[in-house]
């Protein structure tokens, strides 16, 4: 997940008006802000400059932007002049102090930790999901904060929006198993440590989790942590609400962190009205952003989705009831929210057709 730009390709009239934005992203050495870096420099995303922001213990980190070599920088509100967009994959409290500064030197607001997801400017948003309900953003020429929805809302939306197209589903039901990296750099190194630590007969640190995870799989996390297990899965549902619209089916949500660093991995059970061919089923789910295994070596794990944009699905008929089908799903959490984030921000340029660029 390291970062190497690639400046946009662009004709020579192009680059005359200036046809190119100025990005910054705030919590650089974030796992989320490497993430949308990567991401950035992938789609080719028209940008002239990317500046690297972080709080004081990634300052001076070096990092490859196409042929130079550039460093993270403090976050400071000079940072924030003539940005065209600013992508906030900090810790909330970073994005709540600093989000507002940004926006009034004239930024676009790409929020990734949430923290603006109650602003009433805001909007919680999955290009994605947009995108199978034939929904066109409203552009604005000042538009409001944009959350990105959570990767668990955007996987279940998507899939159970395309397989109502199949038939109509009486009830859905989903655990989910998250990942330590929804908690960031610390998460995953608490649970190595766990890990390593359980292997020598040694103390556990439960200072993310404050409880043990390394082998373990759990429905709540210790008295003393924050976020709260409820309050990830109380998001993921509000989120789901916001980018479904009112026709889809509202699932059942089973929120478990299990013992493993990387990837969404899904359990869903719908119930449809009628029996449905796991054929038609598997063709309704396939599609843009989604893969269906066909081959028992092709299906999902976590393995097997990291760094993919793919959602991969696995499609299986309920052995106890023939209107019954299951899903097993796995997903990069880091790469779904990036992706989402990048395409929020290239929804927007539309409002912003010439840049800050001089």
């Amino acid at each position: 997940m390291s970062s190497q730009f690639k400046p946009a390709t662009t004709s020579g009239a192009e680059t005359l008006r200036g046809n190119l934005y100025r990005v910054a992203i705030v919590g650089a050495s974030s796992l989320k802000g490497k993430e949308v870096a990567e991401v950035l420099n992938d789609r080719n995303f028209p940008a002239v400059d990317v500046k690297l922001l972080d709080d004081d213990e990634a300052l001076g980190q070096l990092e490859t932007m196409g042929d130079e070599i550039t460093f993270i920088q403090s976050v400071r509100s000079e940072q924030f002049d003539r940005l065209d967009f600013t992508f906030f994959a900090s810790d909330q409290n970073c994005t709540r102090k600093n989000w507002k500064t940004a926006r009034d030197a004239g930024s676009a607001i790409v929020d990734l930790s949430y923290a603006l997801e109650d602003d009433p400017a805001s909007a919680i948003r999955s290009p994605w999901v947009e995108r199978q309900l034939g929904q066109a953003p409203a552009l604005e020429l000042q538009p409001g904060p944009c959350v990105v929805a959570h990767p668990a809302a955007v996987t279940l939306a998507l899939l159970i929006l395309r397989a109502q197209k199949a038939g109509k589903i009486q009830r859905a039901i989903a655990t989910v198993m998250e990942p330590a990296s929804e908690h960031g750099q610390k998460g995953m190194d608490e649970l190595h440590e766990q890990t390593v630590n359980l292997l020598s007969f040694q103390e556990l640190p439960k200072n993310i989790f404050d409880t043990q995870v390394a082998f373990n799989m759990t429905a709540s996390y210790g008295p003393n942590s924050t976020p709260t297990l409820l309050s990830i899965e109380q998001r993921i549902l509000k989120h789901y609400k916001r980018i479904a619209g009112n026709d889809a089916v509202l699932p059942s949500l089973l929120l478990l962190q299990a013992p493993i660093f990387h990837g969404h991995a899904f359990s869903i059970y719908l119930e449809l009205e009628h029996a449905v061919a796991i054929g038609d089923l598997s063709q309704a789910l396939a599609g843009e952003h989604v893969t269906v295994a066909r081959q028992a070596e092709d299906l999902p794990n976590n393995v097997n989705a990291a760094g993919q944009g793919d959602i991969l699905v696995s499609v299986t008929r309920d052995e106890s009831n023939p209107n019954g089908v299951w899903l097993w799903v796995a997903a990069d959490n880091l790469r779904v929210a990036a992706v989402t984030a990048v395409e929020c921000a290239e929804t927007m340029t539309p409002t912003r057709p010439r840049g800050k660029i001089q």
